[in-house]
Parts: structure tokens; C-alpha cells; sequence
């Protein structure tokens, strides 16, 4: 089972879509028209939904004869009906690879928190499937090497003159500082991760080029109120002030992300690309990795991992590979740290209401299964 956030398919979806995800949030009115301005420019449908019915179509592909479902957090397909069609049709065990390749509350602990909600919503009597998440992916070749190979031809499609002193920043998703600093089983796991994973792509693109770029992470699609601090810095802003330093060009990679949905076509290739381009900065940008062969070969990978313990488990870095089951505590949510405490030591409470900027499965967003939306069909059959 695919598992992923959702996003409206039409423009009549849009205003549905929002207010399910920010329900019980006091989020402003003019704050949902500025989001929902966003998918207008899009003609009112977000590519996410299409972007997972390609991944589910090439894993069918790669896995013959393994039913493969999907289910959403926040549009149909909800996960709370396909957990739901999972049992009616005899499933007992579902692996479920989830669409966020690095560690958070939001990107991988809620998402657990979803499933197991998924199944307590089944009916009384109905035998619930038991759903098993596959491991973070973040530092597996099948993720990195292609993320190599995209960053090449975005490099390529810079001016000659400016390619050899490009920049390289690595954008991810934003998160709110406390949540980011509990991210992993000891914390601080997403920016750390996201560090590693961007000096292996840059090691990757030396070893074609021989040349070394500056790396950078940087983040993008931050929302919430100006109170709460979040990582930094903006993409936008780092570009604005590399022309300022002089640079002449410099390549946007968007590691945190496996697909070209909302936070990737409007704030990076629309907000970030106008400002470098109204600073007189050559900028292009790396494409994710979508349903790249490699990126579908790994997630079969991650399945036959968890069905035989001898299986190899590859990963690049000395972060993985990463544990099939998460320690406990492991991305706790977390609002404020204790009293007399230091800041990296943090309460189990839920983080503060925070506000959705687009479909990225790694924005923070509301529990799935609050809406009953129709069933819709995917997949069939029994594993």
C-alpha cells in the first residue's frame, strides 16, 4: 500500500481539501484564499494524486502478481477506506511504503499514528489486516543515485560559463524547530540527514565532473505564525543573497521530496526561481525522483527486506540502514521543552497548529479518516 498525503483533483475540490486538512486549526480565511490562490494557478488540481497513480502503476509493473493498493491522509483515496477494502478483500498483512524519505512527526511518526487509525475505524468483527511500514529510504541508492543523475542535467542546463561555481542547495520542507530537533530516536535526525544525504549527491556529481560545488541546505515552504521558529534559511532568500555575494548561477536540488507536487512546481519553480531571476541569477532545478526506475526497483528493495531477514539492506551512509521498527520516542511531537531543561530535551506533547502550504507528505497536517469521503477502488485480491 502506497501511502501519501493527497491533494484536490479539480478546483472544486480545493476549499473541501483544505478545510479538511486544517479542520479544528482556527486557520484564517484569507490564509486558506492565499493557499487556495496557489492551486488556482495550477488550474485548481495538485500533481500529487497523478504522481502516486504512476508510482502505484510502476510498482505494479516491478512487483507482478502483488496487489498494490493506495491510500491518502487528506483526499480520496483515504487510508481509512482502503484499510477498509484491504479487509473486505481477505488481506492479512500489507506492507506500506510511505511517500517521505526522511524522519519527522509529520513525515513518518503521524503517518503510523494514521494507519494505526485506519484500523481502529474498521467495523467491530471485521479482521483487520496487520499493516507493516517499510523502513526510511533516505540514504538507499535507490534514492540517491538518481537524485546524482538529476542534479547532473540541472547542472547541465545552466550556462556553460556558470556551471563549474554553482551552488548546490538542497531544499526540503520546512519544520518547526522543535520538531525538527525531535526528529529521529535521539533527535535532530531530518537536518542531519539532509546534510548527509546532500554531501553524498555532491560526492556523487565530483566523482562524474571532478569538480566540488558548495552545498547548501536550505528549506522552503515555511507557514505558521512569525512566533514559531522554523528551520532556515529560505531557499528564496539564500538565492536572493548569492547574487548579492556574486554568484552567477546555482542549482536548486529538492531532496526532501520524491515528487514534482505543490511545494516543488510553486514555491521552488515559481517563488524561488522569479526571485533568483529578478536578481539576475541563473538557476535551475534538479528533478525528483518519481517513479525513476531505480526509485521503483528500491521500494521492492524495502519489501523483500521485511519478508526475508537475510536479504541485503543497502544504504550509503552511517545513518542506515534505517530500523525497520522506529525506537520508542522516536520522533515524539513536541511543542516546548521542559522547564530547567535544555532545548534539545522536549515534552511528548503535539507540536502547535501549523498551517498547510501545498500536498508534500512531509507538511504537518490533520489525522486521517475525519471525513467519509465515497470508497474508491484500488487494487484487488489477497496477500
Amino acid at each position: 500500500m502506497v501511502v501519501s498525503f493527497g491533494g484536490p483533483e479539480g478546483p472544486a475540490d480545493v476549499w473541501p481539501f483544505l478545510r479538511n486538512v486544517t479542520a479544528g486549526r482556527n486557520v484564517p480565511e484569507e490564509r486558506l484564499a492565499v493557499v487556495a490562490e496557489q492551486y488556482r494557478m495550477f488550474g485548481g488540481r495538485s500533481p500529487l494524486n497523478d504522481q502516486n497513480r504512476a508510482l502505484v502503476a510502476a510498482l505494479r509493473e516491478q512487483l507482478p502478481g502483488l496487489p498494490v493498493y493506495w491510500g491518502n491522509r487528506n483526499w480520496a483515496p483515504y487510508l481509512t477506506d482502503t484499510v477498509a477494502e484491504l479487509a473486505a478483500a481477505g488481506v492479512r498483512r500489507a506492507a506500506c511504503f510511505v511517500t517521505s524519505a526522511f524522519p519527522s512527526y509529520s513525515g513518518c511518526r503521524q503517518y503510523r499514528e494514521d494507519l494505526a487509525g485506519a484500523l481502529a475505524a474498521l467495523p467491530a468483527g471485521v479482521a483487520a489486516p496487520e499493516l507493516v511500514p517499510l523502513r526510511m529510504f533516505f540514504d538507499h541508492p535507490g534514492f540517491v543515485e538518481p537524485m546524482i543523475d538529476h542534479s547532473l542535467a540541472a547542472l547541465a542546463a545552466l550556462p556553460a560559463g556558470v556551471r563549474a561555481d554553482a551552488p548546490l542547495l538542497f531544499t526540503a520542507h520546512s519544520l518547526p524547530l522543535a520538531q525538527a530537533r525531535a526528529s529521529g530516536p535521539h533527535g535532530h535526525a531530518y537536518p542531519r540527514q539532509l546534510r548527509t544525504v546532500a554531501e553524498l549527491v555532491t560526492a556523487g556529481i565530483e566523482r562524474h565532473t571532478g569538480i566540488r560545488h558548495q552545498l547548501e541546505v536550505v528549506y522552503c515552504s515555511r507557514s505558521g505564525p512569525p512566533s514559531v521558529p522554523w528551520l532556515e534559511p529560505d531557499v528564496g532568500d539564500r538565492l536572493v543573497e548569492l547574487a548579492g555575494q556574486g554568484a552567477a548561477g546555482a542549482v536548486m536540488v529538492p531532496l526532501g521530496f520524491v515528487s514534482d507536487h505543490m511545494e516543488v512546481i510553486h514555491d521552488l519553480d515559481v517563488v524561488a526561481a522569479s526571485r533568483a531571476r529578478a536578481c539576475g541569477l541563473a538557476v535551475t532545478r534538479a528533478s525528483t525522483v518519481g517513479t525513476e526506475p531505480r526509485f521503483v526497483a528500491m521500494v521492492g528493495e524495502l519489501l523483500a527486506e521485511r519478508t526475508d531477514p537475510r536479504a541485503p539492506q543497502r544504504a550509503l551512509s552511517a545513518f542506515g540502514p534505517w530500523p525497520d521498527v522506529c525506537p520508542a520516542g522516536c520522533c515524539q511531537p513536541t511543542s516546548r521543552t521542559r522547564p530547567g531543561a535544555s532545548g534539545d530535551e522536549q515534552v511528548g506533547e503535539r507540536p502547535e497548529p501549523v498551517i498547510l502550504i501545498g500536498d508534500d507528505a512531509t507538511s504537518p497536517a490533520r489525522p486521517a479518516g475525519s471525513t467519509r469521503p465515497a470508497r474508491t477502488g484500488r487494487g484487488q485480491g489477497q496477500q
